[in-house]
Order: structure tokens, then sequence, then C-alpha cells
């Protein structure tokens, strides 16, 4: 449509009664809307619905933004420096098509979304007269709603990340509610039932984020990180609308009963106990009057709502480590796909990280036994070294991986699978590690010396399976080398025929095996280096 034509249109429009307006005049207003923003061309559909004669379409404005389905220029040309479309727009017709525009945020998008609709959000419900805190409440719940779908971080690594954007996406919910608090706590004595309705919502909403993501967030005080600096904003603003946290822990059976009073109410109740006598936020604000035994008595229903949530997440772990150990092939991580490989081997630490020390120790006995993969048997020794340098530290000793519970581990670790005298290229990542493993403990005898008849056993097997080592990589190499000469004898009758490529590939791999064949003995020769260093330090003093 040229010029001409749009004006002639947008003349007819104005000149025809508003009740005399066809379904069609409403589409060709959309589908011209949508072109100017496609368009850029924000500011002359501004100044169209900024004339009186067109009041009629601004009902209509926001089915534009819903259809074109474009929110980054409805932020950057609509609200960026002006809010005169807001001003425009009726809010109770704003605040319906933002939750349209919530309801319908694909999984991708949540976290941008939301960043993006929760500043016009707040200014929008700030113009309405009536129904604000209802209004506030279906927003927040919208909200909430999305962000249920959103993993929790589950390390200070993933949350620091924020891949998903739940961390940005609290600390903006946080920011929203910031206002109608304060306006609560202003008019707190007032009566206003407009204000009880708001502390009300605002009360649903602090419990709703108690229960998700926070009951599910692993927080740390001496770490205050994203998550738990939200967390303080949910337990201040219970404060600030006056929700007595003795009365919501201790007395809530007293309460008239309610169609909250389920099992996520109580999953709510039972963070603010945790966030308070665990995390210590707000504590300084609850009452000293109760006695540690009362305290104690009163919170042995969220203690044990607390422990069954936690029995249930290490039956779902047990499950995967049931089957991961059953078929090797699930640890995607060894596989040829670098981005899955990569992956797969964050979830497997995650899942070694949520064991106790004894946990781990019998779990990576039992992989050492059944699983018959060399990647997954170096990724378990790597484990084992890391977890005898964290007990070595002060304070952290564990006799699981420093006394007798490291030798029957070693005696799992320093022994060869069977055929692996004459091939020991299948078995490189295993026997790497675990000559990484003995150098490790060989240059901190001095620790093991102090257990009682550790060290003795440690060198016992560690001198057993070197002995091994070097007999397996002389056969190995004398294996290799055979097949090398073989193949150089045979390469110039080979060079014409339609298998050079496939020749030159094998010898190139075969080169690279006596490569790795010469490290594994540099590393044997150095680990003996380090012992007979350490023989002669108590002659030298």
């Amino acid at each position: 449509m040229n010029k001409e034509q749009l004006n002639a249109t947008i003349q007819r429009w104005q000149s025809t009664p508003d009740e005399d307006l066809k379904p069609e005049d409403y589409l060709e207003f959309k589908r011209l809307g949508s072109a100017c923003l496609a368009e850029g061309a924000s500011a002359q559909l501004q100044q169209f619905l900024e004339d009186k004669m067109n009041q009629v379409f601004q009902v209509d404005l926001q089915h534009i933004y819903r259809k074109t389905d474009v929110l980054h220029w409805y932020h950057h040309t609509l609200f960026t420096g002006s809010h005169r479309t807001l001003i425009i727009c009726s809010p109770n017709d704003l605040v319906h098509n933002f939750l349209e525009i919530i309801e319908d945020i694909g999984p991708s998008a949540i976290s941008e979304t939301i960043l993006i609709v929760i500043p016009h959000l707040q200014a929008v419900l700030f113009r309405l007269q009536d129904r604000q805190a209802a209004s506030m409440g279906l927003v927040l719940s919208g909200l909430q709603k999305q962000l249920s779908r959103l993993p929790v971080p589950y390390s200070s690594q993933q949350e620091e990340a924020d891949e998903y954007g739940l961390c940005r996406c609290c600390s903006a919910l946080a920011a929203f509610i910031k206002p109608f608090t304060e306006g609560v706590m202003v008019t707190m004595t007032s009566g206003n039932p407009a204000h009880e309705e708001m502390k009300t919502e605002l009360r649903n909403f602090c419990m709703r984020s108690l229960r998700d993501p926070l009951l599910d967030a692993e927080l740390n005080q001496k770490r205050k990180s994203t998550l738990w600096h939200f967390a303080s904003e949910i337990m201040r603003t219970l404060h600030a609308i006056h929700e007595s946290l003795s009365e919501l822990l201790f007395f809530a059976s007293l309460r008239k009963r309610t169609k909250t009073d389920n099992i996520q109410s109580k999953e709510s109740t039972a963070c603010v106990a945790y966030l308070l006598f665990v995390q210590r936020i707000t504590i300084d604000r609850f009452p000293a009057v109760f006695s540690p035994v009362f305290v104690l008595q009163c919170n042995m229903e969220h203690i044990s709502l607390l422990l069954s949530r936690s029995a249930c997440i290490h039956t779902v772990l047990k499950e995967v480590v049931v089957q991961l150990s059953k078929n090797c092939r699930l640890f995607s991580f060894f596989g040829n796909d670098f981005g899955q490989r990569e992956s797969g081997l964050q979830v497997f630490q995650l899942v070694i990280q949520k064991f106790n020390a004894e946990a781990k120790h019998k779990y990576f006995r039992c992989m050492l036994r059944t699983s018959n993969h060399a990647g997954l048997e170096g990724y378990i020794i790597k484990n084992i070294r890391n977890q005898v340098e964290f007990s070595i530290q002060s304070g952290h000793a564990c006799a699981w991986f420093l006394g007798e519970g490291l030798v029957s581990l070693l005696g799992l670790v320093l022994c060869l699978p069977q055929g692996a005298d004459t091939n020991l290229l299948n078995n490189m990542d295993r026997v790497m590690e675990s000559l990484n493993l003995i150098r490790y403990l060989a240059l901190r005898d001095n620790i093991l010396r102090d257990a009682e008849g550790v060290w003795g056993e440690v060198s016992r097997l560690k001198d057993k399976y070197l002995t091994i080592l070097r007999v397996c990589i002389s056969l190995s190499r004398t294996c290799y080398c055979a097949e090398v000469k073989s193949l150089r004898e045979g390469q110039k009758q080979k060079a014409k025929g339609k298998n050079y490529n496939s020749a030159c590939l094998t010898f190139q791999v075969l080169q690279s095996a006596l490569v790795t064949f010469d490290l594994m003995e540099s590393l044997i020769v150095r680990i003996e280096e380090i012992a007979t260093e350490r023989l002669k330090k108590p002659q030298l003093n």
C-alpha cells in the first residue's frame, strides 16, 4: 500500500463512526500496525494512536504485539526513552496482553522474555486504579509458573554461569516486588482492604518462591550467591508485611484452615525453617523467648519433610547410578561427540559429589570391578586421587582414602585387565591415570607413613604393579614394532594399490602407540627416581 492509499484508508476510518467500523477495518489496522513496527516506523504508529480521532484502535494495539511475535522490538522501539505508549493503552488491556505473552513463552526464551517484560509490567501495575493487588497476583503467579520450568543450579559453578537465567530472573522479581512491599509498609496501620489484599498477594508470592526454587537451591552463607540474596529478600519481605515467622512455624495449626494448607504450604514452611535456623537469614528478628527444646520439637515436622525430600533425591540418584553401572554405553562422554562427552562428564561428576566419603569409596570399588571400560576406570582413578588430595588437607582427614580404605582401592587400581600384556593401547587411559596416582602418592609418602602398615602395603602394590607394567610395555612395544616393520616392508608394493591411504593411517596409529609406550616408561622411571630420593632424605638428616 502506497502513501496515498494509506492516507485514504485513515481518512475513511476517521470519517466512519466507531460502531460502523467492520471487522475488516480492525484486521487492516493490525496488518498496517505490524508492518510499521517491523519496518521500524513505530513513531508513525504512535502518532496515529495519539490522535483522538483514532482512540477506537487503541484497544486493539496489544494484538499487534502478539501477532508479530517480536518482543525485542516491542521493548526497544516502544519503551526505550519513552513511555507514551503505556499511557495511551488501557492498563487493564496491557496487563491482559502481558499475561498472554507470559503464558505463551517457549522453553528456550523463558528468562529472556521475563527479563524484558518485568520492568514494563511494574509500570503498568502502578497505573491501575482498581484491582491492583489482584492483577499483581496474577502477574507474579504467571511469572513463577514459567520460572518453575527452569532447572535449579546444583553447584556454585552452575549458579555463576546461570546458563538458563534463573538467577537473573530471581533478582528481577525481587526488584519488581520491592516498591509494592514498601507501599504496604507505609500504609500497614491504615486497615485499607486494598492493602490487606496486597499483603496477601505478597505473602503468596513469598511462599511460592520458598517452595520453588529456594527449596532445591544449594545455599551457603559463606558464599552469598544470587539465590542466597534472593532468599534473604524473601525473608525480609515476610518480615516487612508483618508475617510472623514464629506463628508460621510453630502455631500454624491454630490458624483457620485455608485452601493452601497442603503439602506445598508445608514445603514452603519447611524452607522458612531451613533459611532461618540453618542459613541464619533474619535470625536477628526472630523472638528469643522460645526455649531450644520447644524450637526443636516444633521443627521436627519440617525436618522430617526435608529429610524425606532428600531421601527421594537419593533414590533417584541411586537408580541413575545403577543404570549407568549396568550399561557403560550410557556414559556419553566416552563417545565421539565432544559436546556430549563434556555434558555427560559434568552429570557424572555431579552424581559423585552427592555421595559422602564412604559411599564414594564403595562406588569406586564397584565401578573398578564391573565397568570393563578403560576410559571410565581412568576417570574413577582420577577421582580417587582427588579424594586423597582432599583428605590430606587439614581438617578433612578420612580413613576411607588415607588408611586401609586406600589400600583396598589400590588393590583394584594397580592391576591390569586380562589381555593387556600384549596390547596396552586399549587400556591407555587407565594405565596413565594409575601412574599419575602412584607418582602423587610417592611425592606425599610422609603423610601415608604416619598410618601404621599402610605405606608398606602401598609400596608392595606399587612395586608389583610397576614390574608387571614394565613387562607389558616391553611385550606391547615388541608387538607394535613388528607390525611397523611388516608395514614398511610392504609399503612399496601397496603404494600403487587402492589401500595406500589405509596403510598410511595404520602406520600413524602404530607410531602414536610407540610414543605412548615411551611416555609410560618415562613415568615409571620418574616414579622410581622419586622413591630413591625419598629414601635418601632421612640419611642426609
